[in-house]
This record gives C-alpha cells, structure tokens and sequence, in this order.
C-alpha cells in the first residue's frame, strides 16, 4: 500500500484552489493507492482564532459539502484508488467538551481523522504557534524563553492524547515536533529530544499512530520533517506506527519528499 495520510483541499481557507480531482489524479499517477483528506475541522464556535485572517479553520457552513463532495469522489474513483474522508481536528487546550461534542455529531462520517495542536494558551490568550517566526519569537519572550514554549508545546501535545474526546477521537497524533518549525529563525539549539521521546512513548503506550509529516522539510526554518529523521527510526525501534503525511496544501505539495521519509 502506497498512502499519503495528510492532505488538505480546496476547501482550506488558508490554502489553495487547486480540486480535489487535481489532487487524485495526480495520487493515482505517482501510484499511491491509498489518501486521506484532513480539511482543518471548524474551529469551536466560541474559540477566538488568533491568527489575523481567522482562517485556521473550515466554515462550518462548509463541512456537509466537503463531506458530502468527497463521498461522491470515493464512489467515482473506488477501482483505481481509496479514498478516505477525513479531518484534522484541532486540540485546543479548555475546549475539550466542544471538541468531543462536534467530534459525536460528525465522526461517524469519517474513515480517519488526525488530532493536532497549533495553538498554545498562555495565560488567558492563545497563539497559533506555526503561524510565523516573528508571531513565535514574541510569543517565546512573553512565556520566558524558547525552550519554555517546547516545553508548553510537548505539555499540550501530551494532554491531548490523554483528553477524553469521546468514541470519535482521531488515533493519529499531527506533526508531534511542530515547535520546530521556525528553529532557524530563533536559532536556539534546544535539546528536547527527551521530551519528543516522551511523547512518542505515550502515543506507543496508549494505542495512537503517528503522522510522519514532511511538510518542514519545505518549510525554510525549519527543514525537517516532523518528527526528525532520528525520531522516525525511533518509532521503529519502539514499534509505533506511523503513516506519511505530506499535509499538502496545493496539489505541487502532494506527497513531498515521500521517497526520502519512507526509506528511514
């Protein structure tokens, strides 16, 4: 099987135009044989999106159509390709109950879903933590320090495998080093490698797969995939499963730098 597990569409407010037919025909040409498409879930109704355009996540008023538009694809492309319907949901920290309520009214539409975290709360206000280095760098000064945010980043990445989001609850944790992605920016070496460690661990210890996303390798400071290199042998040596994700946001990106993960 041939799978890209992370792939985004036409219906991401921050992403492309390119069709969800642009995206399999171009799957089925590279011979994938598997994909998933994870819009980004609406966001909770009473969270406040701290990026500048709102657009972190689906319209509500979208999420029938994309579901409904993707079923109609599965059918139309079932003898040459799986398609699955998904989502990435995000965990946000104090949305627990919203989140497991909308994960109860829509999860049984879904064939796989990913559970991620881009926002941290610090204080009484959140931030989108891979929105920009600039947006990161003064996010770190007002919790302390670089490392600071690591640690607040693997702290919610671990809450959100133990939160309690019901029988729906995605079994793929997202791009678990997402806190990487701007480290050429801030240029601090910080040594997190226990902590990454420690997440894989739990995911191992509590039945979760792991998204092996290759999108920071195409993100300029970052350059890794996340989780890195090591980690993904890592996941071998513990025995964590894993599936590739290229968190394609236009159809150029779809299945990045697949031929180098898959070879760890």
């Amino acid at each position: 099987m041939k799978r890209d597990g992370h792939i985004h569409s036409p219906y991401c407010p921050h992403g492309s135009s390119d069709t969800f037919i642009q995206y399999i025909e171009k799957a089925i040409s590279y011979n994938f044989t598997d994909i998933t498409f994870t819009e980004h879930a609406p966001l909770p109704n009473n969270f406040i999106d701290p990026t500048p355009q709102q657009d972190s996540g689906m319209k509500p008023e979208y999420l029938m159509p994309y579901l409904e538009e993707l079923k109609r694809l599965q059918k139309q492309y079932a003898e040459d390709i799986r398609i699955r319907i998904g989502l990435e949901v995000d965990y946000i920290k104090g949305y627990e109950q919203e989140t497991r309520q909308f994960l109860d009214t829509y999860g049984h539409f879904l064939d796989d879903a990913i559970l991620s975290v881009h926002f941290l709360q610090w204080q009484d206000t959140f931030v989108c933590i891979d929105f920009s280095p600039e947006c990161f760098i003064d996010f770190s000064k007002q919790v302390g320090s670089v490392e600071q945010v690591y640690h607040l980043y693997y702290d919610t990445v671990l809450q959100s495998i133990k939160a309690d989001l019901g029988p729906y609850k995605p079994k793929r944790i997202g791009h678990p080093s997402l806190v990487h992605k701007f480290q050429l920016a801030h240029t601090e070496k910080i040594n997190d490698d226990i902590r990454l460690q420690e997440v894989l661990n739990v995911m191992k210890q509590d039945g979760y797969e792991l998204d092996v996303n290759s999108a920071g390798l195409s993100k300029q400071y970052c350059q890794e995939p996340y989780p890195p290199f090591a980690f993904i042998k890592y996941c071998h040596a513990i025995e964590l499963p894993y599936v590739f994700g290229s968190d394609a946001h236009s159809v150029g990106d779809l299945h990045q730098h697949y031929n180098v993960i898959l070879p760890i």
